[in-house]
């Protein structure tokens, strides 16, 4: 063989092995900066551009992309824990021709956290409108969407600044009232002093922990390697103390019907999606958000838990970019009325 061509294959094959071995290395001993690479990977993938803007001295980070346009923007709220990455999966399947807004919510991943924040409902909603605020965004009615806490977050929002919402769709949101409890919130309530217990269900310290709160949010047996729930708990575990008391905000008076106690005030077009097999939030909340809000749609997905956007993309960007057609469509129709 020839010279120059054994070196050339000695370079590939290790220019080829340097990446390997990082990932193989990161993946046994640093597992978390492996999934901040990913979500770095996949924000580039789909366009997704990482900004930050100030209101006075509070600052609030986001990913977007697309500019605001004749169709309705998408600002998009996520759940407890959770950080504006969640979303990813679901921008996937949403066209490129939308301007989508993803937010950190207050005091989570870029967002600024202090300890002298509101994290009631009512609080967090006030936050956001900073946000919308600082970016213009409600120069023209957008589209809200809001996941379990961020459900329960953009309602309250859609109650309270009705001229800045066009529309909104509810991912199995929080805040509601049921007729019975589900396990998970029968368990919650049989622990006597939830402020001094050492363990909460949604806020794993072991991986054996992380790959509990996976059982419990999905219904679909997602099989995880024991590195990566490391790697997960590793990024959780210096925010814990922040989200115990978030996780004590959420379920205090003030906060824990929030949405059901706002919901009569909603008027815009409402779109809820829930999995059926939610063990986290009641699945009844669904009936109880159509039975009192005249223009809403629900949309119930078999064989899904409460990690719906995780779980089903795909089907869930479908569903929300049709009632947005349906929605813009009967305004237009209204319009030439």
């Amino acid at each position: 063989m020839d010279l120059d061509v054994v070196n050339m294959l000695v370079i590939a094959g290790g220019t080829l092995a340097v990446p390997i071995l990082v990932f193989v290395a990161l993946f046994f001993l640093k597992p978390s900066v492996l999934i901040k690479i990913y979500y770095w990977y996949w924000r580039r993938t789909l366009g997704m551009q990482v900004r930050y803007v100030q209101h006075e001295d509070y600052q609030f980070c986001y990913s977007f992309r697309g500019r605001p346009g004749c169709k309705p923007s998408l600002l998009m709220l996520h759940g407890f824990s959770a950080h504006k990455d969640m979303w990813l999966s679901l921008v996937k399947f949403l066209p490129k021709n939308l301007h989508l807004v993803c937010v950190d919510m207050p005091g989570h991943e870029g967002t600024t956290r202090s300890p002298l924040d509101d994290l009631s409902i009512d609080g967090q909603v006030k936050r956001i409108h900073q946000f919308v605020e600082c970016l213009k965004l409600n120069r023209k009615p957008f589209h809200l969407i809001g996941s379990s806490m961020g459900g329960s977050v953009a309602g309250v929002y859609a109650a309270y600044y009705p001229s800045d919402v066009c529309s909104l769709s509810l991912v199995c949101p929080a805040g509601l009232k049921y007729s019975s409890d589900n396990q998970f919130i029968q368990g919650l309530k049989e622990m006597q002093d939830l402020a001094s217990a050492e363990k909460i269900p949604l806020i794993p310290t072991t991986p054996e922990e992380m790959s509990e709160l996976l059982q419990l949010c999905s219904y679909v047996r997602f099989k995880v390697p024991k590195q990566i729930l490391q790697g997960l708990v590793d990024v959780r575990i210096p925010h814990n103390s922040f989200y115990r008391k978030l996780f004590l905000e959420l379920i205090s008076e003030k906060s824990r019907y929030s949405l059901h106690e706002n919901m009569d005030k909603i008027k815009v077009p409402m779109q809820v999606i829930w999995g059926k097999q939610d063990q986290v939030v009641n699945v009844s909340g669904a009936d109880t958000l159509a039975k009192s809000i005249a223009n809403c749609q629900v949309e119930l997905l078999e064989n899904c838990g409460h990690s719906v956007v995780v779980e089903k993309p795909r089907k869930t960007a479908k569903l929300i970019v049709d009632f947005l057609t349906s929605v813009h469509n009967l305004e237009n129709n209204k319009k030439l009325d």
